[in-house]
Order: C-alpha cells, then sequence, then structure tokens
C-alpha cells in the first residue's frame, strides 16, 4: 500500500513532458484568454496599436510625402507607402512582445507558468496568438486611413487580403526574436535599446517609404536583400499590382527561416532561464 502510494507521484512528471496536440491547443487558448483579459484590465496597452497607424501615415504623408514624391503628389504617395507600412507595423507590434515577456518574468508569472504541467511552447505560442491580433488591428486602422486619405486597390479584394495575410505571417516570425531577445536581457529598457538598433536600420534602409534606386549603390545593395523590403513590394504589388511571385516567396521563406531557427532557442531558453 505504501509502495503505490509512493510510486504514484514519480509517474506524474513523465507524463507531463507528453503533452497532447488536443491539450496543447486547450492550453494556448487558456493562455491567449489570459493575455487577453491582461490588455481589457489595461486599455492602454492598446495605445500603440491603435494610434501608431494614424500618426505614421499622416506623417510621412504630409510632411515626407511631398519632397518624396513630389508637391502635389502626396495622394500617390500614399499607395507607395500604405503597402510599406504594413510591413513596418508588424516589427514595432513584435518589439512589444519582447518587452512584455521580459516583463511578465519579473513579475514571477512565468515562473508560475513553467510550474504548471502545460507545453512550454504554448506559453509562448500564446503571447503570439494575442499579437498578431494586436497587429490586425493596426494594420485595419492603417487601411481605414489610408482610404480616407486616397489609396485605391488596383487588383481586388483578395490580393488586398492576401498582403494582409502576409505581413501577419512575417509578424508572428518576427516575434520569436523579439521573444527570444525578452528572455535574454535582463531588463525592458534593455530590450528596448537593442530593439530600435536593429529596427532602424532595417525600417529605413528599406522600400518601406522611398524606392531604393535613389539611394546610395552601397545602400541600394543591403535594401534589395533587406527583409522588409520583400514585404513592402509583395504588399506593394498585391494592392497597386505588378508581379508579386518573386518578393511574396522571398517573404514567406524569410518568415520560415527566421521561426525555424528562432523558435526553437526561445523555447529552449524560456524552459532553462533562472
Amino acid at each position: 500500500m505504501s509502495a503505490a502510494t509512493v510510486s504514484a507521484p514519480t509517474a506524474a512528471p513523465a507524463r507531463e513532458g507528453r503533452i497532447g496536440l488536443r491539450a496543447n491547443v486547450r492550453h494556448i487558448g487558456a493562455l491567449a484568454r489570459r493575455n487577453m483579459l491582461q490588455i481589457k484590465q489595461d486599455p492602454e496597452s492598446m495605445f500603440d496599436a491603435l494610434l501608431m497607424p494614424v500618426v505614421f501615415i499622416l506623417l510621412f504623408t504630409y510632411v515626407f510625402g511631398g519632397s518624396i514624391a513630389g508637391k502635389g503628389h502626396e495622394k500617390e504617395y500614399v499607395g507607395y507607402l500604405v503597402p510599406g507600412l504594413m510591413a513596418m507595423m508588424g516589427m514595432n507590434i513584435a518589439m512589444a512582445v519582447g518587452t512584455g515577456v521580459n516583463d511578465d518574468f519579473k513579475k514571477g508569472v512565468m515562473d508560475r507558468f513553467r510550474t504548471m504541467p502545460i507545453a512550454r511552447s504554448s506559453v509562448l505560442i500564446a503571447k503570439i496568438v494575442v499579437e498578431v491580433g494586436r497587429m490586425l488591428i493596426a494594420t485595419t486602422i492603417l487601411l481605414a486611413m489610408g482610404f480616407a486619405i486616397g489609396l485605391t486597390v488596383s487588383t481586388s479584394v483578395w490580393h488586398l487580403l492576401a498582403a494582409v495575410a502576409l505581413a501577419m505571417i512575417f509578424g508572428a516570425s518576427l516575434m520569436w526574436i523579439f521573444i527570444l531577445l525578452g528572455l535574454t536581457m535582463k531588463t525592458a529598457q534593455a530590450v528596448q535599446g537593442v530593439a530600435m538598433l536593429v529596427l532602424l536600420p532595417l525600417q529605413f534602409g528599406s522600400s518601406i517609404f522611398a524606392p531604393p534606386g535613389n539611394m546610395p549603390g552601397w545602400l541600394e545593395g543591403f535594401t534589395k536583400y533587406n527583409p522588409l523590403s520583400n514585404l513592402a513590394d509583395a504588399a506593394r504589388h498585391l494592392i497597386n499590382g505588378g508581379p508579386v511571385a518573386h518578393s511574396v516567396w522571398m517573404t514567406l521563406a524569410w518568415a520560415a527561416g527566421i521561426t525555424l531557427v528562432t523558435a526553437p532557442l526561445a523555447v529552449a531558453k524560456f524552459r532553462n532561464k533562472t
């Protein structure tokens, strides 16, 4: 009787490491709901997703649009800018994931999750699911502002939805980078500082805001291989028309490569973080 009593608890940890797909999906759903409730309790955390698209589209259209596209051609520039900003939204929202994970560890929330019999990846995937939702809200506001100031779709609604989906896929892959960064750096401020050092060259050294043909030769070469340029060009051609195959496949390849490399590293870091 006593032997059975002693051996029973030792079997539980062995089963914890073998969590089925259905249970994993259920855990992700419960954790995603927890993250959404956090947003409900702290509505200010949505300010970046709600206001950032408005600020950026108005700023670049009316402050820089005349210089880039020529005075009086601001509305034409909107058709170039908005697809590019779809790529930029993903990077800025992804940065918030890293700071959020770092902050959760400081509060002890992640330590409690790691004591539960759930897949470690489900905690991080739930974060990404909610942040993709925030990214979708930001992109919707961006497009609404774009249509309000002159954006037109020269292809079809399906092409527009494909551009949005592509931006979501690439943005989700970037979140793994920032989650890994949030798990590695000691403070949320450090995460933001390092993230900005990465974000600024990638964003402004791309085709998001201006055609690469007007850039110096060395910068044009960097822009050509910048994954944000591939995403911006793919979204631009899906909305305005043009050859999309190369840009779309390059964007998907970048997203797959980033996820395959950084997701296992992030999960391992989460499991072993002290």
